[in-house]
């Protein structure tokens, strides 16, 4: 989308206050703050009061399409900090599938023919709803997938920013007139909506990944129907129910933004479906090749979003402070479960040994707790499998001559907690080269920018770099056609913190798709070249006579 915003860097200002502390050697080298605020008490629908604001039930239909109905199991969602029931969902079958798309390809009808910038007021609203629901929307981001409450109102902000980017869009779609060899002609580029949208999305961002399709997709002409991860089903009816408020209040179908709970089956008919004309993706990549070539086989487009196995580069002429604080927080942001988070750290063998320090430093003082919670920088792993993938990401790291700096360790408990880990590593080992989606830092050292750059393309994913250096001359060859390979090439940033005005997007096993910002938009729209004979003669092109 995966990715930050401005909310998240909010969270960033503890981390300033840390390193401040820090430069002025006053920082405590505590143990490591692992103390974590339990329940006394199962808690669950009744002691969150911003579930009834969202419109959340104990028990809710899954599947809308003008109207909420689902005959499909009833799954829970799970507080990954506790592991409480928050609510349950009841999902959609492929007959419920069926229904949905059905109304979507209606609503198409009445959709596609409403003016752009009309659509874009629609789109307009959609952000002014999330704006009066931002704080519990973010409370349920939080509370679901488990991220922290910063980033859970970041993530909503991004779909309200994303909203507005879209509204401006919707006046400027625009094609072009191309001037023709032939006299009377006209020859013009004319771009149309491709229909139905098919979106499925992951777990670690439940809401964003959806309005950066959603906005872009509805100012294009297309309807959509969403399919969001499984375990977080509250965050899809939740966000579905405002967007059909909006919808019915200008009585528009509600099925212009349909909605389906579901798991595998739900996504392999999506794919498989020539009714759906764009499949946008957001996943793994192992998934991603499967919905890639299920895809391809019926020739429909896709639009995917996969792993990234990201880098941050760290040069001898870096400003040391602002490295370590990006690395921290593109490293420990999401528990690093996000797309863009930090998992390399590529360091001049000249600074290794004092950045390494800081970030140990600094490591030992992250509170690892409930993302609800004030001062929590680190929330949980989303699942259980999820600690089962840390652990032996671990154990492969330490067999492969790895030595583990900081961290480890599973924090005991009824939550999905781990400790934030720091592992000294050599670059081709091949735990390194996988995307391992839990917080775990790989550190290797690097003689040269060339040998940085070689490292940081050796991963077969291509989402997000970053180079940390103060000159011009490494600026513009990390940039350039033989630096980093990846969609996302930042200097003096961190991986994450994307902004929604560029493209989304990264190369080789990244998947190649674009989201967002930018000329994004093209990929949810038909390009038309027309030519149009305003004269009374009909000359052909080339000059060919056929007489």
């Amino acid at each position: 989308p995966r990715n930050s915003s401005v909310g998240l860097w909010m969270a960033l200002l503890t981390c300033g206050k840390l390193f401040s502390r820090l430069q002025a050697n006053t920082l405590s080298l505590a143990k490591f703050s692992r103390t974590l605020t339990s329940t006394r008490t199962a808690m669950g629908y009744d002691d969150y009061p911003f579930l009834k604001e969202l419109g959340l039930k104990e028990q809710n239909d899954g599947v809308y399409y003008g109207k909420w109905a689902a005959s499909g199991k009833v799954v829970q969602s799970v507080d990954p900090s506790t592991g409480n029931v928050i609510a349950s969902v009841r999902e959609g079958t492929t007959e419920d599938y069926t229904a949905a798309v059905a109304a979507s390809r209606e609503a198409y009808k009445i959709w596609a023919e409403i003016p752009a910038p009309k659509r874009g007021e629609i789109v307009r609203q959609i952000g002014d709803a999330l704006r009066q629901k931002k704080k519990p929307l973010g409370q349920l981001v939080a509370l679901e997938m488990g991220k922290i409450l910063a980033e859970g109102e970041g993530e909503v902000q991004e779909y309200i920013d994303i909203c507005d980017f879209a509204v401006g869009l919707s006046r400027t779609l625009s094609g072009k007139v191309i001037p023709s060899e032939r006299a009377g002609h006209y020859l013009l580029e004319n771009w149309n909506p491709l229909g139905l949208v098919g979106i499925i999305t992951a777990f670690n961002f439940p809401v964003a990944v959806f309005g950066w399709n959603n906005a872009i997709s509805l100012v294009g002409g297309n309807v959509n129907l969403w399919k969001g991860a499984p375990t977080t089903p509250l965050c899809t009816v939740a966000v579905t129910n405002i967007v059909s408020e909006v919808l019915q209040a200008n009585n528009l179908p509600g099925a212009i933004c349909s909605a389906i709970c579901g798991g595998a089956e739900i996504g392999k008919k999506m794919a498989e479906d020539p009714q759906v004309n764009l499949v946008s993706f957001t996943g793994s990549t192992r998934v991603g090749r499967e919905v890639a070539v299920t895809v391809q086989s019926r020739f429909g487009k896709s639009l995917l979003e996969l792993g990234g196995n990201n880098a941050i580069v760290v040069m001898d002429d870096a400003d040391i402070d602002m490295a370590v604080r990006a690395v921290l927080f593109a490293a420990v942001g999401t528990a690093g479960q996000r797309c863009t988070t930090t998992r390399r750290l590529i360091l001049h063998e000249s600074v290794h040994d004092e950045v390494t320090s800081r970030l140990l430093a600094a490591y030992k003082q992250i509170k690892v707790g409930n993302p609800l919670h004030a001062g929590v920088l680190c929330g949980p792993l989303h699942t259980k499998a999820a600690i089962e993938h840390y652990q032996s990401a671990i154990q492969r790291a330490v067999a492969e001559g790895g030595q583990i700096l900081t961290g480890g360790k599973t924090i005991p408990g009824a939550g999905n907690f781990v400790e934030p880990t720091i592992i000294s590593i050599k670059h081709d080992a091949k735990i390194v080269l996988e995307e391992t989606f839990v917080p775990i830092l790989y550190v290797m050292k690097c003689k040269s920018l060339d040998e940085a750059i070689a490292i940081n393309n050796e991963a077969s994913q291509g989402l997000s770099s970053s180079l940390f250096t103060k000159n011009l001359e490494s600026i513009f060859k990390w940039t350039g056609p033989l630096g980093s390979d990846c969609g996302i090439v930042n200097v003096n940033i961190p991986t994450s913190g994307a902004e929604i005005g560029g493209a989304f997007g990264g190369e080789k096993e990244t998947g190649g798709g674009r989201e967002s910002g930018s000329d994004s938009w093209k990929q949810y729209m038909r390009r038309s070249t027309c030519t149009i004979n305003c004269s009374k003669a009909l000359p052909l092109a080339q000059g060919i006579k056929f007489e």
